[in-house]
C-alpha cells in the first residue's frame, strides 16, 4: 500500500460520503464534524503495521494536535475477526486508560444504516479519537436529533463500551 494513494482514497471517501448529508440518515451527513476536520487538517492518515501495537503506541504518544488519527491496513492481511479483536484489546488495555478510543472499519464487516453502507470499503481502518470529545459531540448531536433516523440495533453496537448520549 502506498501512503499517498491511501490518503487520497480516504480523503475522497470523507469528501464524497462522510461529510455529505444523506436522506436515509435524516438529512444529516454520516459525521457532521468530518468537514471541519478535513478543512482544518485535524485528522491524519497513517499506514499501520499491527493494529494492537500501533494503538498501544498511540496511547503512549497521545493525539498531539489531531482530532482523529486513522490507521490504514490491508484487509487481506487482517481478517475482520483478528482486526476487531486487536482493536478491542488495545482499547481495553491501553487506549481507554488514556481517554482515547479506536473505532474499527473493515470491508468484511459491512455497517449498513438504513440501506446505506458506512464503510470506506477498501482498507481496514482504526480511527482513534479522544473518548471524552467523541462523547461530548455525540451528546450534542443527540440533542439535535441526529440519531432519530438510525436503527436501534446499530446504535447499540455504536455505543458499546461508551456512554449512550440519547
Amino acid at each position: 500500500m502506498d501512503i499517498a494513494t491511501v490518503r487520497q482514497d480516504i480523503e475522497t471517501w470523507i469528501t464524497n460520503f462522510v461529510e455529505v448529508p444523506h436522506p436515509s440518515l435524516g438529512g444529516w451527513p454520516p459525521c457532521p464534524y468530518a468537514r471541519a476536520a478535513r478543512l482544518n487538517r485535524t485528522y491524519e492518515v497513517l499506514l499501520g503495521a499491527d493494529p494492537y501495537y500501533d494503538l498501544k503506541n498511540r496511547a503512549r504518544w497521545g493525539m498531539g494536535n489531531k482530532e482523529v488519527i486513522i490507521y490504514a491496513y490491508d484487509p487481506a492481511q487482517w481478517s475482520y475477526t483478528h482486526f476487531n479483536q486487536s482493536i478491542e484489546s488495545a482499547n481495553q488495555e491501553y487506549l481507554n486508560h488514556r481517554g482515547l478510543i479506536a473505532l474499527e472499519d473493515h470491508p468484511a464487516d459491512a455497517e449498513i444504516v438504513n440501506g446505506v453502507c458506512m464503510n470506506q470499503g477498501t482498507y481496514a481502518l482504526a480511527l482513534v479519537q479522544s473518548a471524552p470529545d467523541l462523547d461530548a459531540r455525540a451528546r450534542q448531536m443527540a440533542q439535535q436529533g441526529f440519531y432519530h433516523a438510525w436503527p436501534e440495533d446499530y446504535l447499540q453496537r455504536l455505543f458499546h463500551g461508551r456512554k449512550d448520549p440519547r
